[in-house]
């Protein structure tokens, strides 16, 4: 555990404007809290989440605390970190994208919020999908679907509000055809909602040959694939899609 006074001087080093002076003093105050980490994520096992997954959100929350604690509170920096985790923690199962995405592309995904946040520092705007493709040594395409994977899906049963009359209004509820919109304007809806059902390589070749009306030659020069497995992966796509929409 650190001392009151190397604390003290951590922090204030952590929240200086000086990103590597920052980051190395949030690095050792994480360090030294991870077992408070630890304790806090073990409340939340076997609601199935992985630990690990489980254990990376609570380190956020921990830097949320270490970013936003004051000197001045009357607590201890662990009573204030404590709820900042947990919350952490509840809104990541409460916003889990009912879309299972593999641990790599969310890690990627994390590793891509990061350095939007450093970016952001140093530049002082937000930064463009090339600026961070190019301080991951990544293609921009591979930032778009990490970043795509973890954004959270909404239903068109979601209910938005309650009418006077006590009965829920969904999002469905509320949509309308324009003049001049085909009547199948609901089928294409259902269709989309499936398409964010579909793991991500297969609905970033499905966008782009159909919505993009790109060849599986753009396509394989676009994404780095051969033309042969672009055309693999749209053919499962789309037995996917046709067994999606049957049992739906």
């Amino acid at each position: 555990m650190l001392k009151e006074e190397e604390f003290k001087e951590l922090l204030t080093k952590a929240q200086s404007a000086d990103i590597a002076v920052s980051d190395q003093a949030k690095e050792r105050i994480l360090e030294t809290n991870l077992n408070l980490v630890r304790s806090i994520v073990h409340r939340f096992t076997n609601r199935g989440y992985e630990w690990d997954d489980l254990f990376q959100i609570g380190c956020i929350g921990l830097l949320k605390a270490i970013e936003r604690f004051d000197l001045g509170f009357n607590v201890k920096f662990s009573t204030y970190a404590v709820p900042m985790i947990i919350g952490e923690i509840r809104r990541y199962i409460r916003d889990d994208n009912p879309v299972k995405v593999s641990r790599p592309l969310k890690e990627l995904a994390f590793r891509v919020h990061k350095t939007q946040e450093k970016l952001q520092g140093n530049l002082g705007r937000e930064p463009t999908i090339t600026e961070i493709a190019k301080e991951l040594s990544l293609a921009p395409q591979e930032i778009v679907s990490a970043l795509e994977a973890v954004q959270p899906q909404v239903s068109l049963y979601e209910q938005t509000f309650q009418s006077d009359g006590g009965d829920a209004i969904h999002l469905l509820d509320q949509l309308a055809l324009v003049d001049g919109q085909d009547s199948g304007y609901f089928d294409k809806l259902a269709l989309r909602e499936v398409l964010t059902r579909l793991p991500v390589k297969e609905r970033t070749v499905i966008y782009l040959r159909f919505f993009a009306d790109k060849t599986q030659a753009e396509i394989a020069t676009t994404i780095g694939l051969s033309q042969v497995q672009v055309s693999r992966i749209e053919k499962q796509a789309l037995k996917i899609i046709r067994k999606l929409l049957q049992t739906s």
